[in-house]
């Protein structure tokens, strides 16, 4: 549910957008801030996010982010001018970078690590859907230029989230955190065995023996310690892959697809029609990574990607360029989408829930998804502007750039993280980091 609704929030206003600028008389500065101040909110959302979660547990704080959810959506939908507007939009940002950072720390921490990858693709499933079910939100309501409804139908997931997360257990990695062993136990127990508690009990002690010797080098906790050159190499590849995802051009796609297709000479409607099935394609492949996440691994998933991006982006650049027919433009999108949605998007979820070690592990997803947040703020509060000043397809060949930088830096730094705890992830990490050949699988720190 929290993924879904990252997902509609961040959707619902590609189409919202065609009648908002109209009803309330917006410029296009104006139009991009209504877009991109969700951005802001996010940033502080997944900024505060891990410290709460730490101090209140995960179960609890997502009921408050779904409450956050339900205030900044029954804002929007009710806003009058631009400024409420505004308002609304950024408090929904809230709730979007809180569950952009907790729910995969939540799932990396439910999750063996033989299908760790499998759950955590759900999380970018659930967003693909969220997209889908706005677009199709947005295209039920075109006709009647309902912008406020697109809003107000947010308001029923937000609800679920707040009654669904009284029912959902706490962490182990939690409940072991705070002293509570009896009570992971019994959770361990109600889904596996107590052999399976062992292990977890097992790997937390590691984990515990590393935190007590780096504290007693003088390392911090929180996110001081993310500064620690002992999580330096995790850092480095966590925000690297989160700016990139986003100067990738992902975003300007999914919140400017129908602007874009409506320049091409498309009615409105035809438009936010022609975005459903980008959201269909999205969540479509979607499926498929989750099939092949834990089968493939997660390196050459992200390798196959970026290639993939980079040839679409090359050609529908050219296609701009070239004034090819709306037809054409569309497809060399859906096969970006494509590319992207196989790979990029959740596998860099998935990363950013396997590279930090327990302890630090909300603290680092917070800081990847703060930076992925930025990132997507400066790309779509600029993408309008820099269509004036240069064009489409050259904005879409600066996007192509940054895949061939991409698919460098992930034969270079990125670990394969499938089937592996954290002591095997981490020693891949250090050694890419040095320059020296990564250790072979199953060294060291291999569980079964």
């Amino acid at each position: 549910l929290g993924s879904f609704l990252f997902g509609y929030d961040t959707g619902v206003i590609s189409g919202a957008l065609l009648f908002i600028k109209e009803d309330l008389q917006l410029n296009d500065f104006q139009q991009g801030t209504v877009v991109s101040v969700l951005l802001l909110g996010a940033i502080a959302g997944a900024l505060t996010v891990g410290p709460i979660s730490d101090r209140l547990g995960r179960k609890r704080t997502l009921g408050l982010v779904g409450l956050t959810f339900g205030a900044g959506i029954a804002i929007a939908a009710a806003a009058n001018s631009y400024g409420v507007i505004l308002i609304g939009r950024v408090i929904m940002g809230l709730g979007v970078g809180g569950v952009s950072a907790l729910v995969p720390t939540y799932l990396s921490e439910i999750s063996p690590a033989q299908i760790r990858g499998r759950i955590l693709t759900l999380n970018q499933l659930l967003i693909t859907l969220g997209l889908l079910v706005a677009y199709l939100v947005d295209w039920a309501f075109a006709a009647s230029e309902d912008w406020r409804a697109m809003f107000a139908v947010g308001l029923i997931p937000s609800l679920a989230l707040v009654v669904g997360s009284l029912r959902l257990p706490e962490t182990p990695a939690w409940l072991l955190n705070h002293g509570k062993e009896a009570e992971m136990r019994a959770l361990v127990r109600s889904v596996a065995s107590d052999e399976a508690a062992d292990r977890v009990l097992e790997l937390h002690k590691r984990e515990e023996e590393q935190r007590r010797r780096a504290a007693a080098e003088g390392e911090r906790a929180g996110w001081r310690a993310l500064r620690s050159p002992r999580l330096h190499a995790a850092m480095v590849v966590g925000l690297t892959l989160a700016a990139m995802q986003q100067f990738a051009g992902i975003n300007t796609v999914i919140y400017y697809a129908p602007t874009i297709m409506q320049d091409t000479g498309l009615s409105a409607t035809n438009s936010i029609l022609y975005s459903v099935f980008i959201g269909l394609i999205n969540f479509g492949m979607t499926i498929v990574s989750l099939r092949l996440i834990d089968r493939v691994g997660r390196r050459p998933l992200l390798l196959v990607s970026l290639l993939g991006m980079l040839g679409s982006l090359l050609v529908l650049g050219l296609a701009f360029v070239a004034d090819w027919s709306s037809v054409i433009i569309l497809l060399f999108i859906l096969l970006y989408i494509i590319a992207f949605a196989v790979g990029m998007g959740p596998v860099f979820w998935v990363l950013l829930g396997e590279i930090f070690p327990t302890q630090n592990r909300a603290a680092g997803v917070s800081a990847g998804s703060t930076m992925n947040w930025t990132a997507n703020f400066a790309v779509s509060l600029a993408f309008l502007p820099l269509l004036s000043a240069i064009g489409t397809g050259q904005t879409f060949w600066l996007f192509a750039v940054v895949c061939a930088f991409g698919i460098w830096f992930v034969g270079r730094y990125v670990p394969e993280t499938k089937e592996r705890e954290f002591p095997e992830v981490d020693a891949e990490l250090q050694a890419r980091a040095k320059g020296e050949v990564p250790p072979p699988a199953g060294l060291p720190g291999r569980t079964t």
